[in-house]
């Protein structure tokens, strides 16, 4: 019998269905899994295990204290998480694994997945041969090619490697600095000092940021320009210069200027194309959603996973935004099937010609294990508003890539009055091309590029040498304080270690020394808001008086430098390509530990945390102490809430317990009522 083991319920049912296991084991000891046509395909609800907790090791560990750190095991073990539904799946699993002639790993098909199933696979003690399912979408399609291309699990032996040193990286710097800086530095009876590999950078980028902005003084300028023609000229002046730096010296210029004729000097006209936006990386659509709704990088996450699972979208976790070549032949198809709703106008003037291939969309070399997010071209029906929205920015994206280039004319006059040049630009759209598929409205993203750009209108038509009277002024400005973090914003800065990067191109070379990956930013984003170390106010992000004094504290580079740990993150990615040992790296960070641990040893500055995190009862302080710091907290459980378990079903309430509505497809989820 083959075992095929997916990520989730809902996943395993869709490989099930297209491979003919049919029959659906849902009671007894053989629940939790498909069988037929000499298949067998089960799944996990993502990690069934986990790196053991410091106690697991000695229970010398369980307590915490300065004494004994840092905690490095010699080796480091799994274990099954501590959950009765868990344990259970868990339990079918390895019967189906003990029987089988060969497994097929169906997890998701990225750094994250692999590790989740080779752990079951390790813990199970896993002796036959594996098969890995690698697919982009989960369009019946997509499952057939992939089983009928099935390659060997030795093929993905690198990526485990890396998602396993990112865990044992995060255990390391997560369980013994928290222990570290809590108890050095936390008030008494006081939630943990969570830090994190991560985490810490991150809310560093926000507290400088913070710190930035509070300790700014606006510095006036004066700004000459004049109105002649109904038009507005600004004065030139030296590059880097907004304005005149004091008032005199601006009214000296404004009376130079006052009573002589103002005279056109030049007229220059460009024209010039403008290609389409990219396609989206799952970073560059959180930014999108965050900009025009509002939406959170976790709900963006969660929206963009849905459409995944509904298979009207490709892959999300990725952190490219080309498309490989040998997609561009199913590019016709793809249209023709989202064709079939409203966006059928917009396919009409595609119809009948040869979709245009840009080296900047199709582009091998620049895709490793997926591509761009696209549509599948699947019917994209029964989708809720939001997931609607969501779907709309990418089919729009994709579909934009196939139009011509958008052609405008950039027109800059120069006129001088006196011995003062002045300018003024406009821009006027010859042929909008690409834009037409964003016509009817324009994004907030747009609006905000705009501001800092000519405005995209038609400059009245002027001649050289001609000359008249005009209309000074001289106003007064502020220079602005740098903005608040957004969640966009936020999310642009992890993608480049915290340098502030406009240019698409650049960012992209950026984005090897990253902090956090594509699909653990929107975590570390949430986990920073239960700490009650960052707030919002409505997009805004700010540090809250608990995240302030703690990157205060920390004096460690290391432990809060986005360009560090980008090194980092290049390392692990180094992993994945085999280019870098991963022995190598976790020696590394077992050394930075030790350097840690005896430089705060050493601090006898009597420095504390003395803003409180959010209060807690004595049960949460216990849990707290032997908890994961950087793992999310339990959601408390209520009837319609989104299934704990699964991710799927809802959570729907019994006589004596909470269950899960998919408990038809297999989800084992049960929580009795507390007493």
């Amino acid at each position: 019998m083959i075992v095929c083991i997916a990520e989730k319920p809902s996943v395993a049912a869709d490989i099930a269905k297209v491979i003919g296991a049919t029959h659906h084991h849902r009671v007894g000891r053989n629940a939790g899994y498909y069988e037929g046509n000499g298949y067998q395909v089960t799944w996990t609800f993502g990690h069934l295990c986990e790196l053991k907790y410091p106690e697991d090791y000695t229970p010398e560990w369980k307590y915490w204290s300065l004494g004994r750190l840092p905690m490095i095991p010699q080796r480091f073990g799994i274990r099954v998480k501590q959950d009765a539904g868990i344990q259970k799946q868990f339990d079918t699993i390895c019967q189906l694994y003990a029987a089988a002639e060969e497994i097929i790993n169906c997890g998701d098909a990225g750094q994250e997945g692999e590790l989740i199933q080779r752990w079951v696979m390790q813990k199970a003690g896993v002796k036959c041969p594996v098969k890995r399912l690698w697919i982009s979408s989960m369009t019946d399609e997509a499952i057939r090619e992939g089983f009928a291309a099935l390659r060997t699990q030795q093929q993905y032996d690198s990526l485990y490697a890396a998602g396993l040193c990112r865990a044992i990286g995060d255990w390391v710097l997560g369980m013994n600095a928290t222990r570290l800086y809590t108890l050095k530095y936390g008030q008494r009876g006081s939630t943990p000092l969570s830090i994190g590999r991560v985490q810490t950078p991150t809310l560093a980028l926000i507290v400088r940021r913070q710190a930035e902005i509070e300790h700014f003084k606006p510095e006036p300028y004066w700004v000459l320009a004049t109105i002649y023609r109904k038009t507005t000229f600004t004065a030139v002046l030296k590059e880097g210069e907004r304005g005149f730096r004091s008032e005199e010296e601006g009214q000296r210029a404004f009376a130079a200027i006052q009573d002589v004729p103002f005279t056109v000097k030049s007229v220059e006209k460009k024209n010039g194309t403008e290609a389409p936006p990219r396609l989206f990386d799952l970073t560059s659509l959180q930014v999108a959603c965050n900009k025009k709704w509002g939406y959170s990088a976790d709900k963006t996450l969660q929206l963009i996973q849905a459409l995944y699972e509904k298979k009207v979208t490709t892959y999300p976790r990725v952190d490219t935004t080309y498309l490989s070549e040998d997609i561009y032949p199913k590019c016709k198809t793809i249209l023709n099937g989202i064709g079939r709703t409203t966006y059928a106008p917009l396919l009409q003037p595609l119809r009948g010609e040869k979709l245009l291939k840009r080296k900047k969309v199709f582009d091998t070399s620049k895709v490793t294990d997926h591509h761009a997010i696209i549509p599948t071209g699947q019917a994209a029906d029964n989708l809720l508003p939001e997931e609607r929205n969501v779907y709309d920015l990418i089919a729009r994206r994709f579909i934009a890539i196939f139009y011509p280039d958008c052609k405008f004319a950039t027109t800059t006059v120069f006129g001088q009055a006196g011995d003062t040049l002045f300018r003024v630009s406009g821009k006027e759209i010859l042929t909008p091309g690409w834009r037409s598929v964003f016509q009817k409205e324009k994004s907030e993203e747009e609006a905000e590029e705009n501001e800092n750009r000519d405005e995209e209108r038609t400059l009245p038509t002027f001649t050289v040498g001609e000359s008249g009277p005009h209309r000074p002024t001289l106003q007064k400005k502020l220079t602005q304080a740098p903005k608040p973090y957004t969640e966009a914003t936020l999310l642009r800065a992890m993608e480049t270690a915290g340098k502030a990067v406009e240019d698409e191109e650049l960012r992209d070379l950026l984005k090897e020394n990253g902090i956090g990956r594509p699909s653990t930013r929107a975590a570390i984003i949430e986990t920073l808001f239960r700490r009650n170390y960052i707030t919002k106010t409505r997009k805004a992000l700010f540090a809250t008086p608990t995240g302030v004094e703690l990157i205060g504290l920390i004096k460690e580079e290391l432990l809060k430098s986005a360009e560090l740990t980008g090194l980092w993150e290049k390392r692990l990615r180094e992993i994945e390509r085999k280019e870098y040992e991963p022995q190598t790296f976790i020696e590394g960070m077992k050394t930075m530990i030790g350097n840690i641990v005896t430089e705060v040893l050493n601090d006898n500055s009597n420095r504390h945390v003395t803003a409180a995190p959010n209060p807690t009862d004595k049960r949460k302080k216990q849990a707290a102490a032997t908890a994961d710091p950087d793992r999310p907290k339990a959601k408390r459980i209520r009837a319609g809430s989104i299934c704990p378990l699964c991710g799927q079903g809802k959570v729907i309430k019994g006589r004596e317990a909470y269950g899960c509505s998919r408990w038809k497809e297999g989800c084992t989820f049960r929580k009795p009522f507390k007493a």
